[in-house]
């Protein structure tokens, strides 16, 4: 699988997010969220991901624009992690919650018990 993070995987709708915001449910790792919320079957598109670094955390756009970076890096290195467990297209947005820097290692080890746990928390959904 290439591990990739192309334009149509990009999640850009204003409705999609609000529906995440109104209707979407969470799972947390900390630092990590990932608010996903099942959606209609667009273009045979599994995926809908975007990233969100908070204003709150980490004045300087600067810093925000790399953790922003980081979490989609470490997105597209684990993303056969989340096909692999889902069914039907989702929209997803994955949240960066402490202002603690910490490192890439650290991020991409919590992204991926993050992944896992996504895919127990879908699981019932499944059968």
């Amino acid at each position: 699988m290439k591990h990739t993070y192309p334009k149509h995987e990009k999640l850009k709708s204003r409705t999609t997010i609000d529906l995440l915001f109104s209707e979407g449910k969470s799972v947390s790792k900390y630092p990590l969220r990932l608010v996903y919320v099942p959606i209609s079957d667009q273009n045979d598109q599994t995926i809908k991901f975007g990233v969100s670094v908070s204003k709150k955390y980490f004045k300087k756009a600067a810093d925000r624009n790399y953790f922003k970076r980081v979490l989609r890096e470490c997105y597209r290195l684990n993303k056969s992690l989340l096909l692999e467990q889902m069914q039907q297209p989702y929209a997803m947005m994955f949240f960066y919650q402490t202002k603690e820097k910490l490192s890439y290692a650290e991020l991409q080890e919590k992204t991926v018990q993050l992944f896992a746990k996504f895919g127990e928390a879908i699981k019932p959904e499944k059968q």
